[in-house]
């Protein structure tokens, strides 16, 4: 039933999506002209991906902690290396999204809530070497295996955090004060996205940029969805299905678009 509803989901964004001929915006006409449909191939995505499908092939197995929701709960599983690539990672279209995103934008600094196994981290740190990276993990034995793959892309502008959202986002957020960029990419239930949204906003800028991934897993994402693009400072946002792009532009009428993606 769950997969049903998704694909009527889709379905509906399709057809109510646009490309950049319908877009009347300059500033998400150019975004889209020169960020989001770009085609190049840029040469840090292929040890990227040279990575994922070393990882899709591991046999490897590790204890898996998840906080649940609010970072209150704390479950402990075993999975599979390949198991935790195929289904958390985010796949090459959207994390070469991430990378152009970070390469157009230009962000001293990006926050990451999930780094998972380090495929996503991958692309928002290999994008600019200047860029520091702070990505947070709930298990401890996950971020061991991002940290291998870091090293192993000569990535060193990574930080990473390791424990509870809920604890180590305000730290963090305290530690660089202003928030250039953030990919929330570690819950999926409604509160817990509001409230590490709100706690970021606190440190925004004009110039921000956050983007929330999988905003139509769930009824409860579709909500968190709509009130982030209803807050009164946020101006723009571009809805590309498997992922929210937010923006902060002083002086902008408040826009949604939806754009095929």
């Amino acid at each position: 039933m769950k997969k049903i509803r998704f694909a009527i989901r889709y379905i509906k964004y399709f057809f109510e999506s646009v490309n950049e001929h319908a877009v009347h915006s300059p500033f998400v006409y150019n975004l889209l002209i020169n960020v989001i449909y770009v085609k190049a191939n840029y040469s840090q995505y292929k040890n990227i991906e040279k990575l994922r499908e070393e990882l899709l092939d591991s046999d490897g197995q590790i204890s898996l902690v998840d906080f649940g929701a609010g970072g209150t709960r704390v479950n402990v599983s075993t999975k599979k290396i390949k198991d935790i690539a195929q289904h958390s990672a985010k796949s090459d279209k959207y994390g070469q999204l991430l990378f152009r995103l970070v390469n157009h934008f230009q962000p001293s600094q990006v926050v990451e809530l999930g780094t998972s196994l380090g495929i996503s981290t991958a692309y928002l740190a290999s994008a600019n070497s200047q860029t520091k990276v702070f990505t947070i993990e709930g298990s401890e034995t996950v971020s061991k295996i991002a940290k291998q793959n870091f090293d192993q892309l000569q990535l060193k502008n990574v930080t990473q955090i390791v424990g509870n959202f809920n604890e180590m986002l305000p730290l963090t957020l305290k530690s660089i004060q202003k928030i250039d960029f953030v990919f929330f990419d570690g819950n999926h239930l409604k509160e817990p996205t509001l409230e590490y949204f709100n706690m970021c906003l606190q440190n925004a800028t004009e110039n921000s940029v956050f983007i929330f991934d999988d905003i139509y897993w769930s009824d409860e994402m579709m909500q968190a969805w709509n009130e982030i693009q209803a807050n009164g400072k946020v101006t723009v946002t571009i809805d590309l299905f498997f992922m929210g792009l937010v923006f902060f532009k002083r002086g902008q009428a408040k826009q949604h678009f939806v754009i095929r993606f």
